[in-house]
């Protein structure tokens, strides 16, 4: 077993990463910017080095300052966390180098499914239901062209290299492919470094459901059951739940046994998701596969008693996994809680909070790195909360989760709380019938 583990983030994951390994009585490493001096899971880590200034290029995006953080503090392990370098295939392959162990997937692995467009190839081989679309990289528009034309408008455009909505277009009809193609390219090269772009046939109507993974070094999976990832916002999630309202058993088993085909064929070793488009006759397509730590992992925790960030670690040390899937036994649903302003456009709040109450009581959990007095630099994503309600129902876990939002007090600073406070007293949301274009006809109204 590892006897450091230097966390790689910054933030509630870096929080929460710090926790499970004091649990394990490994001893843990914070690295911070100049902005988060101040951050919480710098002060709970056993020792912390600064790696930079505020803007995460500079920072948490800098391997070479992290590689120099973990040889000075004789770091055996780095955890990545969610998000900046949790799937740089660069970063992965440096850590190995340096024989430091990266609790997370291979350079191989991240470069094989980390790459969109290579993923999908890859499960077309593994003979996992796919969108229709192009098969690789699109060269030029040429070629992207007669591909759309092919599968059939509407179609959408998504980066190789991308992740949280970046670099994806909607593309309905001939005449808008030319300015999409080049909007997408130039924001994926801006977010990414990378323009390569693919293209698949747009599902109409889709839920985003994903499966939870686990795979151990002998090429072994399992899974443990699905998240419903379906309330997004510009393709971010904002709330998410398991088990998804819409999935029946028999889809429950039938996308179980792809995600685990799916992580067998490539061998894949340690903690991951499989991604699915679910249409409206619960036909399901492969979408993404993610080589790491999921933000809304805690609701699967929840309802399975199952500590992921522990197995990650467990896993990344050698430990061979049971093999056992998992079938949710209660309900769980994540509301992310993020410095914007829903009343308007939910632009970010960045500043410093001046009260907090969080909220208690049984069946909610709060991952949070936040506090009265501290300030939320503008550099970041603006999350700052997850609260987590449970219950033996989904009508009992929505009444926790108001109960949990109206006690939850920050001032200082704008929040979305008031937009989850809403949201769980929606028709359709209450009735669990909505799709990924839910939140185009939600609209929220300041309160008089």
């Amino acid at each position: 077993m590892f006897k450091k583990i230097l966390v790689a983030n910054r933030g509630e994951i870096a929080l929460r990463v710090i926790r499970t390994c004091k649990e394990m009585g490994i001893k843990t490493v914070a690295v911070y910017s100049v902005a988060d001096a101040e951050s919480i899971h710098v002060k709970f880590a056993d020792e912390a080095v600064c790696i930079g200034p505020a803007p995460s290029s500079e920072s948490y995006l800098r391997i070479a300052n992290i590689i120099s953080a973990a040889e000075i503090t004789n770091t055996d392990a780095i955890h990545p966390g969610y998000g900046f370098l949790s799937e740089n295939a660069k970063f992965s392959k440096i850590c190995d180098e340096h024989n430091i162990k990266f609790i997370g997937a291979s350079a191989e692995m991240i470069l094989k499914m980390g790459d969109k467009a290579n993923a999908k190839a890859t499960m077309l081989q593994a003979g996992i239901p796919c969108v229709p679309g192009s098969e690789g990289i699109i060269s030029d528009l040429k070629e992207c062209e007669t591909i759309a034309k092919s599968v059939g408008y509407p179609v959408m455009l998504k980066a190789s290299a991308g992740g949280g909505g970046k670099g994806m277009r909607a593309v309905w009809n001939k005449k808008q492919l030319e300015e999409a193609w080049n909007s997408a390219k130039q924001e994926s090269k801006a977010a990414f470094g990378n323009d390569d772009m693919y293209l698949e046939k747009l599902i109409e109507e889709p839920r985003h459901i994903e499966i939870q993974i686990v795979g151990d070094s002998r090429g072994k999976a399992c899974h443990l059951s699905e998240r419903d990832c379906s309330i997004q916002r510009r393709h971010q999630k904002l709330t998410e739940e398991v088990p998804s309202p819409f999935i029946t058993p028999e889809l429950r088993r039938k996308m179980g046994r792809a995600a685990v085909k799916a992580a067998e064929f490539i061998s894949y070793e340690g903690v991951g998701t499989v991604e699915f488009l679910v249409d409206k006759n619960k036909e399901f397509y492969f979408m993404e596969m993610n080589t790491r730590i999921q933000v809304e992992h805690p609701i699967t925790e929840q309802v399975i008693n199952y500590d992921l960030i522990r197995e990650q670690i467990l896993v990344a040390s050698g430990k061979l996994i049971s093999g056992k899937n998992h079938t949710p036994q209660l309900h769980s649903i994540e509301c992310r809680i993020n410095a914007e302003d829903p009343y308007n456009n939910f632009r970010p709040s960045p500043g410093k909070i001046t009260t907090l109450h969080m909220p208690g009581g049984h069946g909610i959990r709060l991952d949070t790195h936040v506090y009265a007095g501290y300030t939320i630099p503008p550099n970041y994503d603006s999350m700052i909360a997850k609260i987590i309600s449970t219950a033996q129902t989904r009508e009992e876990a929505i009444n926790k989760m108001k109960r949990a939002l109206d006690e939850f007090i920050i001032e200082g600073v704008k929040t979305t709380i008031p937009f989850h406070r809403k949201l769980m007293d929606d028709p359709s949301y209450n009735s669990g019938n909505y799709t990924t274009k839910f939140m185009e006809n939600f609209s929220m109204e300041q309160e008089k």
